[in-house]
């Protein structure tokens, strides 16, 4: 379109652009095919598309929604490149399910595998590392689950699908306060004080009186392990 054409005032071109009014119509039948195809190609692809997605599945609903975007808005371009993209896509994606189920390091690849966060009450600084997991986003996950302090965990898992996964310890035993340090008065209310150190950043016990920095991840500042207060370990 040339530069002069384009007029602020000309609302037709603005609302319906330069197509002819009938092609409106055909949108419809468009749309309504392009939703039939998607319909078709995420049952096609199981029942994980309509949960939390794994990465080659985000990668198969991406293509398809660029494969369908073009032929439902542009009058010159069909309908059929969109059902064999779609094709493609679905035969990929129930391929790679296929060798997945009975390959481990091929799943592995493809869907990535779990990291363990938290270990027997201290966080695993290597894998938050490795997973880009800062420690304020695993300490808000447990105080989401009702943790309020590390001791209180057996494990916390980061599995592929990027959710997290966790198990409590039977006997709670003290360790770091996930509770913010600014909120003093929260802590006061459930938690009691233990007289062993922590670490300040993963919560791994003090070794002794000569360790000055952590064994666990390098930091050299402590606090005191807490409990909660109807939790009469110390």
């Amino acid at each position: 379109m040339k530069e002069y054409e384009i007029k602020l005032s000309d609302i037709q071109r603005i609302l319906l652009g330069e197509v002819p009014f009938h092609f409106f119509i055909e949108v419809i039948l468009r749309t309504a095919v392009i939703y039939l195809i998607l319909m078709v190609s995420m049952r096609l692809m199981g029942k994980r598309m309509s949960s939390q997605l794994s990465r080659n599945e985000m990668a198969a609903v991406a293509s398809l929604a660029a494969a369908i975007g073009v032929p439902l808005m542009n009058p010159d371009r069909g309908l059929l490149p969109a059902v064999v993209i779609a094709m493609v896509i679905i035969t990929l994606q129930m391929l790679i399910a296929k060798i997945a189920t009975k390959n481990t390091k091929f799943e592995s690849l493809t869907q990535d595998k779990y990291n363990m966060l938290v270990k027997d009450g201290v966080l695993n600084y290597k894998a938050m590392v490795l997973t880009r997991i800062t420690r304020d986003r695993v300490l808000a996950q447990l105080r989401s689950q009702g943790i309020s302090h590390l001791g209180m965990v057996k494990r916390l898992y980061f599995e592929a699908g990027g959710t997290f996964s966790l198990l409590q310890q039977s006997e709670p035993v003290p360790r770091l306060s996930s509770i913010p340090e600014w909120d003093r008065e929260m802590s006061a209310n459930i938690h009691q004080q233990s007289t062993q150190k922590v670490c300040k950043f993963c919560g791994n016990y003090h070794t002794g009186a000569k360790a000055n920095k952590c064994e666990n991840c390098g930091k050299d500042s402590w606090v005191y392990a807490v409990s909660n207060l109807n939790n009469q370990q110390s």
